[in-house]
């Protein structure tokens, strides 16, 4: 599944008990539709992402940064402390593509192109 979407805040990196690094992030996705009274709803969907492959990607990974991600999703459902029952998205991320946007961008420390390259999986071809 291929999503597109903007940071909502910059990326993290955390270890597992297992000394396994995995970068956590979250994607907001904009969308609207016009319904039966002829009004335009705006919805935005809320990811929480997750990227295992390299950690270094974290740097580049800023609040606002437009990405476009490859993976998997999954859905979650908890109950709260307040009884409230809850629902989440989870996209575990296999490829990211930055289009820009963020923070580190704007300030011109990395490339749009260095990134790209950055977060690119070798193809064999």
């Amino acid at each position: 599944m291929n999503i597109t979407g903007r940071l909502t805040r910059d990326a993290q990196v955390h270890t597992t008990p297992k000394d396994k690094q995995v970068v956590n992030f979250s994607v907001a996705i904009n969308d609207s539709y016009r319904n039966k009274q002829g009004e335009r709803i705006e919805q935005t969907t809320f990811f929480d992402c997750s990227y295992w492959i390299s950690p270094k990607v974290a740097a580049i990974l800023t609040k606002g940064t437009l990405v476009e991600l490859t993976g998997r999703v999954s859905a979650r459902a908890w109950t709260g402390s307040d009884g409230e029952a809850h629902a989440g998205l989870n996209f575990h991320t296999s490829r990211i593509k930055l289009h820009g946007g963020g923070n580190k961008a704007k300030d011109g420390n990395v490339s749009n192109t260095k990134q790209a390259k950055e977060t690119e999986d070798d193809l064999p071809f």
